[in-house]
């Protein structure tokens, strides 16, 4: 098979289409064969070298795809060949085909097409288990997700007005932020021109967020703290402005609050098929309904990475930006 390979980090550039052995499906995994992939940030931070798979993992970027089960491995039950599926993984998706454990394995569903089902999985999961499963969002609390119009930020626009929440963003342009108000978003935030703790506060007359979700990190953790409501949590999933920042205690007790820092990738297998069929049972049912769509800004050829890192990068997109594989045969 081919595989989007890293020779050695770098840019864009260091990503190379290559010939590589087949996956062989270990006990309880199933071998799916690839009809496309989706790109997130660890992706690129994979690419430059500063995050390497857990071990065990396959060696090539890409944590979802989407395909048809081609093998089933030792001790698989429930799935059969042929079936259409999109999957969680902790690497390989750019490739023509990965081995994915039976757990992290979710149906296509009802109404979505089989290349943009490869948008779900990540996202879904990501949301799903920090503002519900930790977090707690509930209905008529407020919810602010920075980076709006991004992959996670569209998904959790949709998921958190979905359970009957208020929901700020913050993002960089008018454009981004009316798509953002598309989806469902309340509070429209232009961190450019904006200060978001004060649009908070004023928009809750003063009472503040009861849940974050954060990609930034150590930029923005003191204000966070600030915009979180009394009771209010915020979760941090990602450190694009940086790993190491002073958390005012004193704030925190203040309110009762609560911070908590999550990566999706390095989980146990069974943590990561927890929160899978806790996504199947809550999030497909939305996704079926048509209430929850996924966002592609859009699709390239899986050997054009490259450009698809430039545009990742770029943050020129809104949503997800895909990776078709070539036809099988």
């Amino acid at each position: 098979m081919h595989a989007i390979t890293i020779p050695e980090p770098g840019g864009p550039e260091a990503l190379v289409w290559a010939e590589v052995p087949d996956p062989v499906p270990g006990d309880g995994e199933v071998l799916v064969e690839v009809v496309a992939s989706a790109v997130n940030r660890a992706d690129v931070l994979q690419r430059q070298g500063f995050y390497d798979p857990p071990p065990g993992a396959s060696p090539y970027p890409g944590l979802e795809c989407s395909g048809r089960i081609a093998a089933l491995g030792p001790g698989v039950t429930g799935w059969a060949v042929g079936d259409a599926v999109c999957a969680l993984l902790a690497g390989g998706g750019y490739a023509e085909k990965v081995a994915v454990p039976a757990g992290q394995l979710l149906p296509v569903p009802e109404g979505v097409d089989l290349v943009e089902a490869a948008a779900l999985p990540e996202v879904t999961s990501t949301v799903w288990s920090n503002v519900f499963m930790v977090s707690h969002l509930r209905p008529g609390e407020t919810f602010l997700v920075h980076g709006g119009s991004s992959g996670i930020g569209t998904m959790a626009i949709q998921l958190a007005k979905a359970v009957g929440a208020r929901v700020a963003v913050t993002a960089g342009s008018p454009e981004k932020l009316a798509r953002c108000a598309e989806l469902g978003a309340d509070i429209l935030i232009n961190y450019r021109e904006q200060d978001f703790v004060e649009e908070i506060r004023e928009n809750t007359a003063g009472a503040g967020a009861d849940v974050i979700l954060d990609l930034i990190g150590a930029k923005y953790l003191d204000r966070n703290v600030q915009a979180l409501a009394v009771n209010g949590r915020l979760a941090i999933i990602g450190l694009q402005g940086g790993a190491k920042g002073e958390l005012n205690l004193g704030a925190l007790l203040t309110k009762r609050a609560a911070v908590t820092a999550t990566s999706l990738r390095g989980r146990p297998l069974q943590e990561k098929a927890a929160i899978v069929a806790a996504v199947r049972e809550h999030v497909w049912p939305l996704i079926g309904g048509g209430v929850v769509k996924p966002v592609v800004d859009r699709t390239l050829p899986m050997a054009d990475a490259a450009e698809a890192h430039r545009v990742l990068e770029s943050s020129a997109h809104i949503g997800k930006v895909l990776l078709v594989a070539p036809p099988a045969g």
